[in-house]
């Protein structure tokens, strides 16, 4: 165990902090997290810990997020230079624009939108859970942002209109799968069965054997009996899954697929962060409100309590 790595846990320890990490984290700093998780199940775990500090080892939206629905912590960011580039695709105005055209379909913002932009929905979602809340919602019609990718797998999987705002939003890890690629890698690893993110174009998406989130990735290679996997997304997850999944095999389905933002918090970032408590995310209070209780809104449509109402 590194020096670095030492001081990490005797300050989280002192401060009373709990570190989360997202999926596409170093190694190193998912080895020291205390959760590491995808968006839904850091929420979540953001919402549950009782804890003076929270270090959110993400990129910028996470952090936010963590911040609105855990009012009582202090959240720190490590490097808030760490920012999601399909967050800065969508703004609130490209919102309000789209309402205009279309009055009567709700607006169901991804997590992976600036905390502005989410005030502006009526209901946020996860991959993990957006198929679910997209189908339960009473409209044929749906605006969602930013990724037109998923806007396309939510219409295919719900049958509904989903309209993509903005038109062109994407994800640019996701969209380094190429579909020739992705053919010529299953015919070199034919036992391997091939997962990917929704967020990956439709080309690619058609030859997956499974498609859901990290969090849903993990889950379905765990139970798997196939021991062999493709992986199609952040090449970050293999970390985690590898750990988890000690008998089985990953082979990333392109080793371009990495997101330069997340790789910007590093264990060192991580260990000046808990040393000077760096760097604080605040949000304004009307926009957290908003944020809230468009998180309600999903909730409620899901059937189940906010986890916040039990604290």
């Amino acid at each position: 165990m590194s020096n670095v790595v030492q001081e990490v846990i005797k300050l989280k320890e002192e401060l009373g902090a709990v570190i989360l990490a997202h999926n596409y984290q170093p190694p190193d700093v998912q080895d020291v997290a205390d959760f590491v998780g995808d968006s839904l199940e850091l929420s979540m775990k953001a919402m549950q810990v009782d804890a003076k500090f929270i270090v959110f080892c993400g990129v910028d939206f996470m952090a936010e997020q963590a911040a609105i629905i855990n009012e009582e912590a202090v959240v720190l960011h490590p490097d808030p230079e760490a920012k999601c580039p399909m967050a800065s695709m969508i703004s609130a105005e490209d919102v309000r624009r789209a309402r205009e055209r279309y009055p009567k379909a709700p607006v169901v913002i991804y997590v992976n939108s600036p905390a502005v932009v989410k005030a502006e929905a009526d209901y946020v979602v996860t991959s993990a859970n957006a198929i679910d809340v997209v189908r339960t919602i009473d409209s044929d019609v749906i605006l969602f942002g930013p990724d037109k990718h998923l806007a396309e797998y939510l219409a295919e999987k719900t049958g509904k209109r989903v309209i993509p705002v903005p038109e062109d939003g994407y994800c640019p890890v996701h969209v380094k799968f190429n579909p020739n690629e992705i053919k010529v890698l299953k015919s070199i690893y034919k036992d391997y069965v091939f997962i990917a993110h929704p967020e990956c174009p439709a080309s690619v998406r058609a030859s997956a054997d499974f498609i859901g989130s990290t969090s849903q990735m993990i889950k379905f290679v765990k139970n798997c009996s196939n021991k062999c996997f493709l992986v199609g997304t952040e090449i970050g997850i293999i970390h985690r899954m590898t750990k988890e999944c000690t008998d089985k095999s990953f082979v990333p389905a392109s080793t371009s697929a990495v997101c330069e933002d997340m790789k910007k918090i590093t264990i060192e970032k991580l260990l000046q962060s808990l040393r000077n408590k760096l760097y604080r995310v605040e949000v304004d209070k009307k926009v957290a409100t908003k944020v809230r209780k468009a998180l309600e809104n999903t909730f409620d449509v899901l059937g189940v309590e906010p986890p916040w109402s039990k604290k």
